[in-house]
């Protein structure tokens, strides 16, 4: 999958405040659920995927079709050839109906998505959440799941520092938040310096990587895991 259908996959995805919506469907292909909620930019989301033998033009059009019939506005993105995007939208539910769709070694490969229009959360971080919002970020990209087992939170940023700085912040204030350090490595992926930082408090876990992409710029991808059944008696 292409980096430009990752980050399109990123702005569609959502999960409706209203449980009793369903994910759209394509007849006669099987639909498996990804997680059960996932948070990505302060929303829910939910989702599902399928493949099918049917053309992507085919798969495309009948979504158009059956929610143009239905009265909602649809629109249609892509070059329906190799990748196409159509959405729907129930104003009056303030819901967003989308399926991305891409062809892949002959099959069409679909992900149905939910997104309530209405309902924002809290980003994690900017209130208190597990995430270190470090100095000089540039890029920031939140996502998540959770269930009734507990969840687990990823952000990516960029940022404007160089390597040893960037380390030198997140282990000061992760330290400062009680993590305690479990783990530190050092090496090189595809030629460029990387370091992988590991903490844990309590029944949490973060896992902080960092890639120097250039002298002054660091990728940085920090993973937050809060397992609560640790905490739950057999």
């Amino acid at each position: 999958m292409r980096v430009g259908t990752f980050f399109l996959l990123l702005l569609l995805w959502a999960a409706p405040s209203r449980a009793e919506q369903e994910l759209a469907v394509y007849p006669g292909a099987v639909h498996t659920r990804i997680g059960r909620e996932l948070l990505i930019g302060g929303q829910y989301h939910r989702m599902a995927y399928f493949t099918t033998t049917d053309s992507l033009v085919k798969v495309a059009r009948y979504f158009h079709d059956s929610w143009t019939k239905q009265g909602y506005p649809v629109v249609v993105n892509g070059d329906l050839t190799q990748e196409a995007v159509v959405s729907a939208f129930y104003t009056r539910e303030g819901l967003q109906r989308a399926v991305v769709l891409r062809t892949h070694r002959g099959r069409t490969v679909g992900f149905s998505v939910l997104k309530d229009l209405w309902l924002q959360e809290q980003p994690p971080g900017s209130g208190g959440g597990p995430f270190i919002q470090v100095e000089g970020s540039v890029f920031s990209a939140d996502v998540g799941s959770r269930d009734a087992d507990g969840g687990s939170l990823h952000r990516t940023q960029v940022v404007e520092r160089g390597l040893e700085a960037v380390r030198q912040e997140l282990v000061t204030r992760f330290t400062r938040a009680g993590y305690s350090p479990v783990r530190e490595s050092g090496g090189r992926l595809d030629g460029q310096r990387t370091l992988v930082l590991e903490y844990a408090r309590a029944a949490e876990q973060a896992l902080i990587t960092l890639v120097e992409l250039e002298p002054s710029r660091v990728a940085l991808s920090q993973t937050w895991v809060g397992a609560d059944a640790r905490e739950k008696k057999p």
